[in-house]
This record gives C-alpha cells, structure tokens and sequence, in this order.
C-alpha cells in the first residue's frame, strides 16, 4: 500500500485534495517533506504555487467587523481594547451606524473564535474585500472630503477645472478667472509633468507651483496639481491644497505612502490599466497610513478603440458607490482627448452619480504647452456649467454658481457673530425635502434648524433665532404654497435666493421586510396623491401623518414589519430604513421651487429676477396697463398667479417674477411707472442664480 506524506506547512487546496498549495513562507517545510518522502519511498504530491488571488482571499480572512453591544460603556470598552493589543491585533474604531463597530485589519495570533467570546462583542462581521478602509462595509456613510470652504461628496456638485499646465502667472490667473466666474471651486494646473515623450514639456516646477499659490491667494480658489515624486513633498506642502497622484503613478506605492502621511487631501486617478479592485488597493495604502481624506478620479482606461485617446469607463461610478465611501471624480479631458467629446461625456458623467468634474480649459489652447486639443475654450465651459446646473436636479444633486461667495459669505458673518455658526430655519424635521433643500443650498457651513410650522420659519428670521429661512413656494404638479406668499407678504423679510429640488418619492421599511408583508404605509397626503399609480396596485392601508420624514421616523422607531414609509432617500439613511422601492412618483417631471429669505443679502452675486406683489385699481385694463409696462421695457415676466384680498370679495393681489433687477438704478422708471399704476406694490425679493452667458473680454468668443 502506497503511503502518502504530506509536506508540513502546507497549504491544502479544498477544490483538488491532491494538490498543496506551495507559499513563499513555506519553502523550508516543502523540501523538508520532499526529503522525508523520499525516505519513506512514498508517491510524492507535487506541490504548485498559490496563486496571489488564494493569498489575497487568506488575507481575507484575518479581516473583521466586530459589532458591540448596545449599552457597552468606556470602561468595558477598553478592556476590549487591552485584550486586542495583547493578541497583536490590528484594530480601529469605525464610524457608528446604529451600532458601536470595531474594525479588525489583522487578528494577529487570534482564532476566529476568540472574538465571539470576548465581553462587549454581539458578533463578528468578515470582510470579504482585499481592501479594507475603502469599503462601504467598513465605512457604511459617504465621505466628505473638506478642501477649504468647498465640501466634495455632498449634495453639491464639485467642479474643478483649469489648463492641463501651469506655462505663465498671466495664463493662470486669466483661465482662473475665467473658471471661477462660470462656476469652478477649485482650480487644477500641472507643475510638474510626467510626460510620454522626455522631449515634450516638463512643467515650471516650483515656479508653477508659486503661481498656483497666487491664484488661490488672489481669487480665495483651493488649488490642486500633481506630484510625481516623494521629494516633491516639501514643496507641496508649502504650495498646495490637494495632492493629485496621476494615472501613471497609481501603483506607485513609496509615493502613496508619502501623500497618506502628508494629510493633505489627494485625487487619486485610476492608472490606464488599473482594474477597480487595484484602483481601490492604491487607495487603501493612502488611508491606512492615516490619510481619509482620498477622491477617487476615473479619467479614462486604454483599451483597443483608437477613435478617442481612451475609454471613459462610467460603469465605474455605480460600481464604487457600492464598494467604497469615497467620493468619486470624472476627468473626461484625459478620457476622450478631443474637445468636441468632452462635454457630452461630463453631462453622462453627472446623469451616472458622479460627486464632481475635473475639466481642462485654456483660452488659447492651440498655443497650450500640454494637451491643447482637449481644452475647453472658456465659453463652452460655461455653457457645459450652465447644462450640468439642470442636469444636477434630475439625479438629487446641485450645481451651485454662488458656492464660494455663499461659504466666505457665511464665515465672515459667522466671525461678526464672535464665532457664532449662522443658522437656517425650515419647517419640519430632519430628512424633509424641506431640510434638503436647506442642505443643498447652504452645505454644511449653516446649522439646519427644524421648526414646527412656516410661521415658525418667518418668526425664527424676525426674531433672529434663525439667521435664514427655507420655505417652499410652489410644485410643478399641485401649484403655488399661497400660505408661503401671503407670509411674503406679511412679514419684513426679502427673498435672497431660491432652489429647486426634484422630488423623488421611495417605499422604505426595517430591515428585513419585503413588499408582500406591507399592510400599511405612512406618509404625507400630498405624497399619496403624486403616487396614486403605484399605490393603487396594492392593498394597503394608507395613514396620513405631518410630513415624509415624520413618516420614515415612526416605521422606524414602531419595529412594525407590517408598516412602511414614503419619503426622501435622505430619510431612509436619517432612520436606518431600507429603500424597497425607489422614484415610485407618478409623475417623475416633480419639482418644487425652495426660496431662501433673510433680512438682507448673503452676498453680492448676479441678480436675474425680482419677485414682487401687487395690486390694481377696480377699473377696465388695470391689470392690462400694469403688464404692459414690462413689454414696453423688454422685461420677462415668468410668473402671474391672483390671490383675493383678504376682507375685500372680488378683489384680487397678483404675484409676479420677473427676471429682471428692480433694485437697479437703471430700472429705477419702470419702479415708478409700476407705483403709478398700481393700489399697492411689494418687492419681495432680486435675486438670482445663473451667471449670465455675455462674451469674456479677450476670450476667442466665436469657438464654442
């Protein structure tokens, strides 16, 4: 009978018993056993390399999530902390979700089991990704990476944009310009220049980067350029706001190391060969070495197909929104190198989720040192900008023009305040299409503040509780909030800004429960009306309550696996729910137009429209001369609604837009030919959003 040795410390394969897997840690042991094999005169197994992908998944296996009790206390928890350290184990805290969560990156000498018994631990979680930090299963919340006032990951959409190099202070400062006004937050320009050919233009170097400091100093605009080197450090520190480690320098690992001790924030950009999971990999080296603060920024994979300079990979922005909590960047420049390409690709971009843009603009592209032909010309920037800020809507995001001028704005009323942060009043609770509309127009630099009613709202801003307020005044489908009009009216307050949000309605529930075990579902009555279709297929009892996020808080705290809610994706992620249906409105063409109001001003920015509220005199053609007024001075009106007089039957107060400046000096005629005609005249509020689309001084103004 033929005996068989098994070589010690190797690694069995469970698909093929007949074979052991052969490591680098191993080899001793190998020809130890071939030895004593031999010995023995016994059939030899041959033994075969593992395969990288079989170590990855041993790996693997040394990673956890371990989950806590719900009432563990300080004391307990370092205990906890003690009995890792003393099994060699590599851990972290992980963000909360509803539960406290420890993360295992390597259990040391520890068996799986020893985790479950430890005091403190529910259960324990594997992490079945090579990659660790990145994760959404390790970090379950999106991150949001801070780059001076500008926030990237949020609500807002992020623009950065600028020439591919840095060539003179003059060039910089005039794209710079240029960018910023159409609605750029953050400038790009290269320093240095890892190029194909060593012949072609290498960058300024530090001389770039010190142009770079002056655009941020002149123009109050965080600056982002490329490093190439670890000795580029130093420099970069001094000079620069984000760290961007380029396409050819993904897999460089000395380099991520340096920029994950650097702290400063770092737009990694995926290598033109780069598979996701590696991508991913490459930025798991930045954040275990401290650094969270990573932008993930697909620009393009080489591939067979010769007609652009490479293939812009969108599949790749719902793939990471599932795997990582990072937020994610597209650079359609580099993907398609041809200028005519790169705005329908950046407007896919923003219709497929992405957080932000990295575009190249230059004002003279056919005389740029680096990648002229896929630089956008100033103004088709600016229509591209002018596109994305009606695209945003569609998906839940926003292009937001006044997003630099809004953020100074706030922190120096803030600094006038001794430190106070300013704070914005809506009505409802947190997870309301209400407290969207406040997060999306003012980010995090105001404090939301929920109240009860939208008297409440103007109350809080008369009487200074709240700096600002947020009120809704009208729906693309039910009309007009008149309730909100009449406050307009009442109240010594203006309007300063205005937002529009589509409004997408989903079925949640807890976790666990499917659509067939519903038999009731909470929401505003509005809400059930916009989503009759849906609803009408199924045989639910339908219970009206304040508003969606009221709705989404009582499932959730009810535990009734028989109840659901309608309301806002950022009310299921407010109260731990899980989305079971998504955009169940009839109708998906849903808006509903957000004003912000205030005493005065935020800031100085363009002003396009005047909401005001009058009333006519009881004779023929009043209303016919009062309107003819705006004809006679090529003036829009965009809005005419009637509402009565209070206490004068048959008798009616009309509410106008007009987009137009009537606090304008050079409209100070029409003010006073509108007094003339009419009973009773009110401007609520000059405003606007949308920089105007006028030719830039010295722009080549007929290429767009």
């Amino acid at each position: 009978m033929t005996q068989f040795i098994e070589p010690p410390r190797m690694d069995r394969d469970a698909v093929h018993p007949g074979r052991f897997f052969l490591s680098p840690g191993n080899l001793p042991g190998f020809f130890y056993g071939l030895r004593e094999c031999r010995k023995a005169g016994s059939r030899i197994v041959t033994p075969v390399m593992a395969p990288e992908t079989d170590l990855n998944n041993r790996a693997r296996e040394k990673t956890m999530i371990l989950e806590l009790t719900t009432n563990i206390t300080p004391a307990e928890k370092s205990v906890l902390h003690d009995a890792l350290r003393d099994k060699r184990c590599d851990f972290r805290e992980l963000p909360d979700t509803d539960i406290q969560r420890i993360g295992i990156m390597n259990r040391g000498i520890c068996e799986a089991d020893f985790f479950n018994r430890l005091p403190g631990v529910t259960r324990t979680v594997p992490v079945k990704t090579p990659y660790k930090l990145v994760s959404r299963q390790m970090h379950p919340q999106d991150t949001l990476v801070s780059v001076g006032n500008v926030l990237v990951g949020g609500d807002r959409i992020t623009v950065i944009a600028g020439p591919c190099a840095i060539e003179s202070r003059e060039q910089a400062l005039t794209i710079a310009r240029w960018v910023k006004k159409a609605g750029a937050v953050l400038f790009r320009g290269g320093a240095f220049k890892p190029r194909t050919s060593p012949y072609s233009f290498q960058g300024l170097e530090e001389e770039g980067l010190k142009i770079l400091a002056e655009v941020r100093e002149t123009l109050d605009m965080c600056v982002v350029t490329e490093m190439t080197a670890p000795s580029q450090a130093e420099l970069m520190q001094k000079y620069v706001d984000v760290v961007q480690i380029g396409a050819r320098n993904m897999q460089n690992f000395e380099l991520l190391k340096v920029v994950g001790r650097m702290g400063k924030p770092v737009l990694l950009k995926r290598g033109l060969a780069g598979t996701i999971e590696e991508w991913l990999m490459s930025a798991e080296y930045i954040l275990s070495e401290g650094n969270a603060q990573i932008m993930l920024c697909e620009r393009g994979i080489r591939t067979f197909e010769p007609y652009t300079r490479n293939t812009l990979d969108l599949t790749a922005i719902p793939v990471l929104r599932n795997l990582t909590h990072l937020p994610i960047i597209i650079d359609p420049s580099h993907a398609t190198g041809i200028r005519e390409k790169v705005s329908p690709m950046a407007r896919a971009a923003i219709a497929a989720g992405a957080d932000g843009l990295m575009i190249e603009v230059h004002h003279e592209p056919e005389k740029a040192l680096s990648d002229g032909p896929q630089s956008l010309y100033p103004l088709q920037f600016g229509q591209l900008m002018r596109d994305l800020y009606v695209i945003a809507p569609v998906v839940g995001k926003q292009l937001d023009f006044g997003y630099l001028d809004k953020a100074r704005a706030v922190a120096m009323r803030s600094r006038r305040a001794n430190g106070i942060r300013q704070r914005a009043a809506f009505m409802g609770r947190v997870g309301t299409f209400s407290h969207k509309a406040c997060r999306q127009y003012f980010g995090s630099e105001v404090e939301a503040l929920p109240v009860a009613s939208f008297r409440a709202v103007f109350e809080a801003v008369k009487y200074d509780t709240a700096d600002f307020g947020v009120v809704p005044l009208e729906n693309s489908l039910s009309g007009s909030i008149h309730e909100n009009f009449d406050f307009l009216n009442d109240y010594d307050l203006k309007i300063i800004g205005e937002i529009k949000l589509r409004i997408m309605h989903h079925l949640m529930a807890n976790q666990g429960v499917e659509i067939g075990g519903i038999r009731r579902v909470l929401s505003h009555p509005q809400v059930f009306g916009q989503c009759r279709q849906f609803l009408e297929q199924h045989d639910w009892e339908l219970v009206s309550v304040s508003d969606t996020a009221a709705a989404a808080q009582r499932v959730a705290n009810g535990r009734n696996n028989a109840d659901a809610a309608i309301a806002s994706l950022v009310a299921a992620e407010e109260y731990g729910l899980k989305v079971i249906a998504e955009n169940i409105e009839t109708n998906p063409r849903n808006y509903t137009r957000f004003v912000v109001i205030g005493k005065s001003p935020l800031y100085k920015g363009p002003i396009d429209k005047t909401s005001l509220i009058c009333s006519t005199r009881n004779e023929p053609g009043a209303l016919y001369e009062t309107l003819k007024i705006f004809a006679e001075n090529r003036i829009n009106l965009i809005k005419l609604e009637s509402r009565p007089l209070q206490g004068e039957p048959w008798r009616y107060m009309f509410y106008m837009d007009i987009e137009a400046d009537l606090g304008a000096d050079a409209l100070k005629p029409v003010r006073k030919a509108l007094e003339q005609k009419t009973d009773y005249l009110k401007i609520l509020g000059t405003y606007g959003e949308v920089p105007e689309t006028l030719p830039v001084e010295g722009a080549d103004s007929h290429r767009v």
